[in-house]
């Protein structure tokens, strides 16, 4: 299997440290409002390709943060009048359930950054003592970018470049050394959160917090550090010069970045109308459409966003869909046991896409060939099927489109719809919790049915309904 190495701008053989071990850190959300669909491409990419390493057998130790203390977080807060620890467990909970419906997987291990300070005190100290980082009179202290000799070796840029062209980038500071310097420790404000360290109280800078939790987690060295493109630098170039100066050893033997998300060929922004929440899709749209669509490109590649290309995902995930549920009533209905010898060569011939989808995945994550692979499959089960065929090869066809479909994180098992009879009920039922004024339960309620496709909408004529 190989892997496009950022920081050697080729293709590798991905070789673990450890055996049948995959140590693995995704930078995670900053989590101060819902998700957008620019932070679900590395969700669902990164998902997918843990997937397919233990698909093929890896343990994979899986590590993504959340990022619980930052200006967004501390401005979110402050315009609703709230401690910022209310806004991050809010926005963390509604990730975690745009996370469900795009069936990514659980983390081995959610860190949160406000639960490890202590790590991210340690450590500073540590490039303190090395001579790598050094505190200023007001508290802050920097890391010494000048020191870390290899600094830019993985946005491949030096120190000199940055100088001559990159001064939009330079960080002011009246006690920092040189312009490129990054705080490790930020000095407390009024009506911040803050914690107790050496040099005053204040919070961590964020390209320390991945460091900490990612050598707590993971250990000094790890095997695969991924993130989005846009994290190359800085954040990543310093993530990697505070790690390896703290511990001297290399801190990622791979690195890989998706590529930027754009909508309708344009950036996607707040300003320019363009800017969509996984949420607001899920109006939309079932959210394995969204995954469905993030997969149908390489995730090197940029991505543009469209109605039309989601309409385009959508329709083909509805062919693998009609195509397992042909094999479904199949099942239902076949009475024979053992396969033929015909079937079991058809079914031989068949493993050609499984190989297909194997050498497309094991060629940098090929996600957009894979599915093509799948394709495939779908096709020859619909051309080899009938109402003739013995359950043990509709069995076999219908395992092996759900294996593949499951690397993709692609359930083919659909639930059966909700009855307009039980929606109707569960509703009455919200309407009375809501008059016993026993709004967990209403709100419990509003959200069971949206897991099940069902959008609730209050108005003055009362409750109505739509599937989504």
């Amino acid at each position: 299997m190989k892997i496009f190495n950022t920081l050697t701008r080729q293709k590798e053989e991905f070789v673990p440290i450890e055996e049948g071990k995959v140590r693995m850190y995704v930078c995670g959300p900053t989590v101060y409002n819902l998700i957008h669909i620019g932070n679900a491409r590395p969700m669902i990419v990164f998902d997918t390709f843990r997937r397919y390493l233990e698909y093929k057998g890896y343990q994979v130790n899986y590590v993504s943060n959340f990022t619980d203390v930052d200006d967004k977080i501390i401005n979110k807060a402050i315009e609703e009048g709230v401690d910022a620890s209310e806004i991050s467990t809010r926005y963390i909970a509604e990730c975690k359930k745009d996370m469900e419906g795009m069936h990514i997987l659980p983390a081995t291990v959610h860190p949160l950054a406000t639960q490890e300070i202590d790590g991210m005190i340690a450590m500073i100290q540590t490039l303190i003592d090395k001579g790598y980082a050094y505190a200023a009179k007001d508290g802050t202290v920097y890391y010494r970018t000048a020191k870390f000799a290899s600094y830019g070796k993985l946005s491949h840029k030096n120190l000199d470049d940055l100088q001559a062209g990159h001064r939009d980038i330079q960080v002011t500071g009246d006690f920092k050394e040189g312009p490129f310097d990054f705080v490790l420790w930020k000095p407390k404000k009024e009506g911040e959160p803050a914690w107790d360290s050496p040099w005053g109280q204040g919070r961590p800078g964020w390209h320390i917090e991945c460091s900490v939790m990612s050598k707590k987690y993971l250990g000094e060295t790890i095997d695969i550090h991924a993130g989005g493109e846009d994290l190359i630098f800085p954040h990543h170039e310093n993530e990697i010069a505070q790690s390896e100066a703290a511990s001297g050893k290399e801190f990622s033997h791979y690195w890989m970045h998706n590529g930027f998300l754009n909508i309708n060929n344009q950036k996607m922004s707040k300003s320019l109308g363009n800017f969509f929440t996984v949420r607001e899709i899920a109006e939309k749209y079932d959210l394995q459409v969204l995954r469905f669509f993030m997969l149908s490109a390489h995730y090197r590649s940029p991505l543009n966003f469209s109605a039309d290309l989601m309409e385009a995902a959508k329709n083909g995930l509805e062919r693998i869909f009609t195509a397992a549920e042909q094999l479904e009533r199949l099942l239902g209905a076949s009475a024979t046991g053992q396969m033929s010898e015909q079937e079991e060569a058809l079914y031989a011939q068949s493993g050609q896409f499984q190989d297909k989808f194997e050498a497309a995945m094991d060629d940098d994550c090929n996600t957009a060939d894979a599915v093509s692979a799948v394709f495939e499959l779908v096709k020859f089960i619909n051309m080899h099927v009938s109402a003739e065929c013995s359950r043990a090869y509709l069995n076999k066809l219908y395992d092996r489109l759900r294996q593949l479909c499951g690397i993709l994180g692609i359930k083919v098992r659909q639930e059966k719809q909700m009855l307009d009879a039980e929606i109707e009920t569960l509703i009455e039922e919200r309407n009375q919790a809501r008059k016993n004024k026993d709004f967990a339960r209403a709100d419990q309620i509003r959200e069971e049915l949206l897991q099940k496709g069902i959008l609730l909408k209050d108005t003055r004529e009362g409750v109505t309904w739509k599937r989504v």
